[in-house]
């Protein structure tokens, strides 16, 4: 909350040391960012852990899981092959986390005093994180299986002799941007819903001590919060799988060169 009972729709987004910590001048203080990273990996495992019993019979947790497995296993086969194989724990885990760590970021838990949410896939350094990670496994296979033909990825077989120099370089820098690309577009889709809900919530908020148009305005930004929290879930799931599949053909390029 800012000052004078505003709300500051950025607050949300900011990282507070739960346990301060410094060693020769350098911050490594467990953060709330930390925290429910940890309690998003505490989920993907206690799921896994419930569906993981190799049942006759499946129950609903073993379903799910076989379900997401077979889910990622044929994202990965489709677009990479046979020798995608490999990487499929890959895929998964980041499909996983990003998901979770997604849906932690819309529990409603500001209704309970001192305690809120925190969306970690809402900062920057995180999806930078991994796409630079996605990104490096892409560079590492490409290399390790063509050597410096890797670099024939970036002339498109058949292109004339005169036009090598600029669609190299036109390949190239467009290569070099799918790591940013790839963060960028995850990190402002998760900013821009939560910033859209905060900002109609202070509308419902102010609007309730404003009169009849006060209780109008806050009345229509309460059902706009309804429909972009519906959005949001939507969001949430279109963003771990974009970033999974786009992961998939970028590994392609590597593995295949096309």
């Amino acid at each position: 909350m800012a000052a004078e009972g505003k709300i500051d729709p950025m607050h949300q987004f900011t990282v507070e040391p739960i346990a301060p910590l410094k060693i020769g001048g350098v911050d490594i203080s467990f953060t709330n960012s930390a925290a429910w990273m940890l309690v998003a990996l505490a989920l993907i495992f206690g799921f896994m852990a419930l569906g993981m019993k190799r049942q006759l019979v499946p129950g609903r947790w073993q379903m799910a899981v076989e379900g997401l497995t077979g889910f990622i296993d044929n994202m990965v086969r489709v677009n990479i092959g046979p020798e995608g194989k490999k990487y499929v724990p890959y895929i998964f885990s980041l499909f996983s986390f990003i998901l979770v760590a997604n849906l932690l970021g819309l529990l409603p838990l500001a209704v309970i005093p001192g305690l809120h949410s925190f969306t970690t896939t809402s900062h920057f350094s995180i999806t930078g994180v991994l796409a630079v990670m996605s990104f490096a496994i892409v560079l590492i296979v490409g290399f390790w299986r063509h050597g410096l033909h890797f670099f024939s990825l970036f002339i498109p077989h058949g292109t004339p002799a005169v036009m090598v120099p600029l669609i190299a370089a036109i390949e190239f820098i467009s290569f070099m941007v799918r790591p940013f690309s790839l963060a960028l577009r995850l990190f402002v889709a998760m900013i821009a819903g939560h910033i859209l809900m905060e900002v109609f919530g202070s509308f419902v908020v102010n609007g309730l001590n404003g009169g009849a148009l006060g209780w109008g305005v806050g009345i229509l930004s309460f059902i706009f919060i309804i429909g972009v929290s519906a959005l949001e879930l939507l969001v949430v799931a279109i963003q771990a799988y974009v970033f999974a599949l786009l992961t998939t053909l970028y590994l392609n390029d590597a593995i295949n060169l096309h």
